[in-house]
């Protein structure tokens, strides 16, 4: 009798022991925040992805992985910049994962191939990349900490006019960003008696420039003004120096996505010169940018690009928003906790525009100069708080 009954009492301790256990998952689970993150981390655009994911790895070893009392769990997925890809992966993670926020998205047309599940899902689609205007207009959920190009393509525009650059001959990739980039170029430097000499668009995926730059070479332009996405720069460079285009006095002006940080040292002397306007240069030269560098590169062994800032700043704004909900996923509180929030960034002063949920940010204009036998994007002149300009008029 005894020995059953002690049997009774174990397997009774036993079954409570596995109902607590059961009980207090789901409680577990709720003390963990998941974050998708989407990127390339192969292909055309893997050094985009693998920039954001370095930033946000060196954010969370600065500051722990730990917000408001619940432990962030970081998911990466490589999209491949593909955007059937990024659908299926975003849903995935929405529905299977249960994630709370989505971020990442290297190219446009993955942001906004997430954006209809972002909405549906009721959880913020952080992007950390992608650069056209109408991404978050697409959905009241996305909250964007990269640039948009109409930023940086009008602010070069009217430096071009200002400094005597009279023929431009134009060369830009096939897609929304690139679209974006020529329209706010053309408008601000054709209304300052600009010409634009010769125009071409290259495709998105694996272009081959040397046909098109023999067309700008013959157009015999003051400068060519170039928008690639980031990844793809070095390539350009190499063809545009192969075709002896740096020795014909046809200087490269643009975004700065063309000059990508990353790149920017293998791409030789042939990009002395080039000036660009832009969001950021690792050659910033605030005590955090700095400090930022420094970290990076000894965790990574290169410097960061413009890409790496994005990541670096959507994960402190995830972090941020939180802290403000104290610990609450609801997606609606979330955005409305990042609308209107301030921040120093390795680049500068940044904001989220409380209307658009676009960034707002200061924009430079950079010479790429040899700085102890590297190269770098040199700052020269500061444009404040630049709101971006592209997005539709309502």
């Amino acid at each position: 009798m005894d020995f059953n009954r002690r049997k009774m009492l174990l397997w009774a301790a036993t079954t409570a022991s596995i109902a607590a256990l059961c009980a207090a998952a789901p409680a577990r689970a709720e003390d963990t925040v998941k974050i998708g993150l989407i990127v390339p981390m192969t292909g055309g655009q893997a050094s985009t992805g693998k920039q954001i994911d370095n930033a946000v790895k060196l954010y969370m070893q600065q500051h722990g992985d730990t917000v408001a009392g619940k432990k962030i769990e970081v998911i990466l997925k490589d999209d491949a910049a593909v955007p059937d890809n990024t659908k299926r992966i975003a849903q995935e993670l929405i529905v299977n994962d249960k994630v709370n926020f989505i971020a990442g998205f290297g190219v446009t047309p993955a942001a906004l191939a997430a954006a209809p599940l972002a909405t549906q899902a009721k959880i913020p689609e952080v992007v950390m990349a992608a650069g056209t205007s109408i991404i978050t207009e697409r959905s009241p959920y996305i909250v964007r900490t990269s640039f948009t190009l109409a930023q940086s393509s009008t602010i070069i525009g009217d430096w071009a006019i200002k400094n005597g650059i009279k023929k431009v001959a134009t060369l830009t990739s096939d897609y929304a960003p690139g679209k974006d980039a020529l329209a706010s170029f053309k408008q601000h430097f054709t209304a300052g008696g600009g010409e634009i000499v010769e125009e071409v668009s290259v495709p998105l995926a694996n272009p081959d420039f040397a046909p098109f730059l023999q067309r700008m070479k013959d157009a015999k332009p003051d400068a060519m003004f170039v928008f690639v996405p980031a990844g793809q720069g070095g390539n350009f460079m190499k063809q545009y120096a192969e075709r002896g285009l740096d020795k014909s006095g046809i200087k490269v002006i643009g975004p700065g996505d063309v000059m990508d940080d990353d790149l920017l040292n293998g791409m030789g002397d042939a990009a002395l010169g080039a000036v660009t306007a832009h969001l950021y240069s690792a050659a910033h030269p605030s005590q955090m940018n700095k400090d930022f560098v420094a970290a990076y590169k000894k965790a990574f062994g290169n410097r960061p690009g413009f890409m790496a800032v994005g990541g670096y700043d959507g994960i402190h704004l995830i972090y941020e928003a939180l802290k403000k909900t104290n610990g609450d996923t609801s997606g609606d509180k979330l955005i409305e906790a990042m609308k209107g929030m301030k921040w120093e960034s390795p680049r500068g002063p940044i904001s989220i525009d409380p209307e658009t949920r676009d960034i707002v940010q200061n924009i430079y204009i950079r010479k790429v100069e040899k700085v102890d036998g590297e190269l770098y994007n040199v700052e020269f002149a500061t444009f404040e708080a630049v709101k971006d300009s592209g997005k539709t008029k309502k």
